[in-house]
């Protein structure tokens, strides 16, 4: 595994980790949602994952996230973190390792960069993984109206969302609501008939951040893709912690990956 650190369009840093297989078959990317890092758990099983299948893995922190890569959690917005994923693999495309087309897999708002991407850039992209992808802020705000009506109130009245980390206990996550109206300019339903590679969607049952009729109604969109699975893992929430969950989305992700090698 190599570190490495480059500059984004607007001069933060990203820093991230390069797995290069002895004999590699392929390039991937890797992406964590909002506030994470690429040594969570969930993230670290994706990467290991595509290495162990001979995949040149780029596995990297957004900046406005709690990774190495500069910024604030309160600057992130669904914007800067597709742009940052542009920014790495334009980089990539400077590397003698840089292969097309390659893989894409992200979480949450990391999912919503690898699915725009995958409908910007379509012929670059050989197979996407969904993982409780967000894919419309107007969807995202309706889901917590439904879920945590309470929590937007508040949101809205103090104009801060607050939330204990789950991840790493004792720190605080804090939103401005304007992340949430920039969350409403983005839609990737109208589009995504330009999604035509393979797909592979996973979501936990207890999920109420990007729940599992969400993500089977963006599944049904992609009408003209027959290559699409779709799996929910009972009892698992958004950020998937516990062990038998973990396991579960590294045997779907396994062999999913292992048709496409």
């Amino acid at each position: 595994m190599e570190k490495f650190s480059i500059k984004n369009r607007k001069g933060l840093k990203i820093v991230g980790e390069l797995m290069k297989p002895v004999n590699p078959i392929g390039l991937s990317f890797v992406l964590h949602g909002l506030s994470g890092y690429k040594e969570q758990s969930h993230i670290k099983i994706l990467a290991d994952t595509l290495f162990e299948n001979s995949f040149t893995v780029i596995n990297f922190d957004a900046t406005n996230s709690r990774g190495e890569s500069d910024g604030k959690v309160e600057d992130s917005s669904m914007q800067n973190h597709y742009e940052d994923l542009v920014d790495v693999i334009n980089w990539a495309k400077t590397q003698d390792w840089y292969k097309e087309p390659f893989v894409l897999a992200g979480q949450s708002m990391g999912g919503f960069a690898v699915a725009k991407y995958a409908e910007d850039f379509s012929n670059e992209v050989k197979a996407l993984f969904l993982y409780a992808a967000v894919y419309s802020g107007k969807e995202n705000l309706e889901v917590i109206n439904k879920f945590h009506p309470e929590e937007i109130k508040n949101w809205k009245e103090t104009g801060w969302k607050i939330r204990k980390s789950i991840s790493r206990p004792g720190t605080e996550i804090k939103l401005p609501w304007s992340h949430m109206e920039e969350r409403l300019k983005h839609d990737l339903r109208t589009q995504a008939f330009k999604i035509t590679m393979p797909v592979l969607f996973v979501v936990g049952g207890d999920d109420t951040s990007c729940p599992p009729y969400q993500q089977e109604s963006f599944f049904n969109l992609l009408k003209n893709n027959s290559h699409k699975e779709l799996y929910i893992i009972e009892g698992a929430s958004h950020d998937f912690t516990q062990e038998s969950h973990l396991k579960k989305l590294k045997y779907i992700f396994d062999k999913w990956i292992k048709k496409y090698e």
